[in-house]
């Protein structure tokens, strides 16, 4: 039986745009979904990131 990683890949999408980063996160340390403020470049501005599924 394959084990879990610990860190996973995870989408961060721009609230404001369709932009998406790819990151990786620590789900023993991070169980919720992330928000994050990161640049967005198709508006040419930080905003708001929310992890997807």
């Amino acid at each position: 039986m394959a084990r879990q990683d610990i860190r996973t890949k995870v989408k961060l999408r721009s609230t404001e745009s369709a932009f998406t980063y790819i990151t990786e996160k620590n789900r023993r340390n991070d169980p919720d979904r992330l928000e994050l403020r990161r640049y967005d470049p198709t508006l040419r501005r930080h905003t708001l990131f929310r992890e997807t599924r």
